[in-house]
């Protein structure tokens, strides 16, 4: 059953133009949020800088082109790695991709991102000063925002294969 689980390249195809729609529209929210609120929500600038062990020596985010760059890849393909899931969910007959569904998942989705980033934060030697709570709250709607545009963009591109 497995090999007709994975998708082939045409699905493939869809699903990471989905996640990384998804993930732009997100990551713009979460931009749009630290202008709107002035606290620090750059996700892919806190991501890279955490996971680059770069946090500055006043816990301010980096500003190296390293973690940067390791920060967008990362968020990118955990998009990516989310819309795959959602995939299977629906070739198992799980949902199905629908605005209702969108919102089950970025519940879904936002749930995990707040227990991951909690653990993270918690185990991080040397984490950059972030509002968390402010964060955790913001980034847990920002996943209805991703997975509402994940899904249009899944049902968008699956419809011309």
């Amino acid at each position: 059953m497995i090999d007709r689980i994975l998708p082939n390249a045409e699905w493939l195809a869809v699903i990471a133009a989905s996640g990384i729609i998804g993930t732009a529209v997100m990551t713009l929210f979460m931009y749009a949020m630290t202008f709107i609120t002035d606290k620090v929500m750059k996700v892919t600038k806190i991501l890279g800088t955490m996971i680059t062990c770069q946090t500055t020596e006043d816990r301010g985010l980096s500003e190296r082109k390293s973690a940067i760059f390791t920060g967008v890849v990362a968020h990118y393909l955990v998009g990516i790695a989310f819309v795959f899931c959602y995939h299977i969910l629906w070739f198992l007959g799980v949902g199905e991709p629908d605005f209702v569904n969108g919102l089950i998942l970025g519940f879904a989705s936002g749930v995990l991102a707040v227990i991951f980033w909690f653990t993270f934060f918690a185990v991080h030697p040397f984490p950059p000063d972030v509002d968390l709570k402010s964060y955790l709250l913001t980034l847990f709607l920002a996943h209805f925002v991703f997975a509402l545009t994940a899904v249009w963009a899944y049902v968008f591109f699956a419809a011309r294969l």
